[in-house]
């Protein structure tokens, strides 16, 4: 009976091909949203994931995320340093200022101050360059996006000269960084020299990054250093969910991804329940003989579920093509660096189908159940 069934729908090219055109469409433009909405917000806690090496952030009780913080006092570092299960404590600087480039252009850039000694703060890949470099006076390391933003006509970065606060820095290597969420140019030097090229004000440091001891947990040091010190201290994983929370919360990124998706959802069910509807019309007449020979209720059932299995099948899937082709065509562009697809999105897109599916199989399989044998001899 499967079979039958198959063949009444390949039968019917036309409405075939509009069945699994819309659960493509639909399977891709959830899929394809969902995927950017969660890399998106990702990116509010880009600046821990490039910093893998730090266990545990502390920061100023006000402080929320990398990019919106309040300096601390030089002193919070000694006071994090002698909290027992610390194993190292670094000072790292995150602030905002303007360069002026070579070419005369003014440019927002974001400076962060790493470790002088250990250049803990500093991403661990190097897409050019080394990281000893910034050894060498006033030196700067920039980052990959920032880099093909800055210097737009492909000139390599390495040995160009910038103004920064009215001092010189000299861009020495080029790292590997996941980009912010705002994909502004980020420069990195030590923090001994951060300090002078970001304005003074009473207090300069944004974080303690701190590493664990032996037998001590970041969970367990977190709550230690909160209580000794007064300080806000987050683990690397519960800083990752701030940032993405920050996002979340004062953007309208998740209102507008999300009318995207429940538009698709809509534009599914709307194509393909109509599609579905007049197929089911148009062979009407055959589910009719079909029932006349014996065939029961349960045994229609189960062949126009075949049939919408086959369509979302095919259409799920060349939907999910569509999307793995997307993101592999603009990997290339700074934009959508480090995008990936989540194992969660396909699966809430396969749900999606299903429900799709299911609707409107059922509202198309009313009339066939409503039809009566003796109509087919009438």
């Amino acid at each position: 009976m499967q079979w039958i069934a198959i063949r009444m729908l390949t039968g019917d090219k036309q409405k075939f091909y509009g069945l699994v055109f819309g659960i493509a469409f639909s399977a891709l433009l959830i899929t394809q949203q969902l995927t950017i909405f969660v890399n998106l917000i990702e990116r509010g806690a880009s600046g821990v994931f490039n910093v893998p090496s730090a266990e545990v952030w502390v920061m100023d009780e006000v402080s929320r995320t990398t990019d919106v913080n309040y300096p601390m006092p030089a002193t919070a570092l000694d006071k994090v340093r002698g909290v027992p299960g610390v194993a190292w404590a670094v000072p790292h600087l995150r602030a905002g200022a303007s360069v002026r480039t070579g070419d005369g252009d003014l440019e927002g850039v974001s400076i962060i101050g790493v470790d002088d000694a250990t250049l803990i703060g500093l991403p661990s890949r190097m897409a050019e360059g080394s990281s000893d470099a910034l050894s060498m006076p006033d030196s700067v390391i920039i980052d990959d996006v920032g880099a093909t933003r800055m210097f737009e006509n492909g000139q390599d970065p390495i040995g160009e000269r910038l103004e920064l606060n009215d001092q010189r820095a000299v861009i020495r290597g080029v790292s590997d960084a996941i980009p912010s969420f705002t994909s502004q140019v980020t420069l990195y030097t030590k923090y001994s020299r951060a300090l002078n090229y970001v304005p003074g004000t009473r207090n300069r440091m944004s974080f303690v990054l701190v590493g664990t001891a032996d037998g001590v947990t970041a969970e367990e040091l977190a709550s230690r250093i909160e209580e000794q010190t007064g300080l806000r201290a987050r683990t690397r994983d519960q800083f990752v969910k701030d940032g993405v929370d920050f996002i979340i919360q004062n953007t309208g990124i998740p209102l507008n991804f999300g009318i995207t998706v429940v538009l698709g959802f809509i534009v599914g069910v709307a194509i393909v329940g109509l599609t579905f509807s007049l197929f089911i019309r148009d062979n009407i007449k055959q589910f009719g003989a079909l029932k006349a020979i014996g065939v029961t209720n349960g045994k229609i059932r189960k062949m126009v579920a075949g049939q919408a299995g086959l369509v979302g099948l095919i259409g799920y899937g060349l939907g999910l093509l569509g999307t793995v082709a997307f993101i592999w065509g603009f990997s290339a562009d700074p934009t959508f660096k480090g995008f990936y697809i989540p194992w969660q999105v396909p699966l809430i897109s396969l749900l999606a189908v299903a429900i799709i599916l299911a609707l409107t199989g059922w509202l198309a399989l009313r009339n066939v159940l409503k039809t009566e044998p003796a109509a087919v001899f009438r």
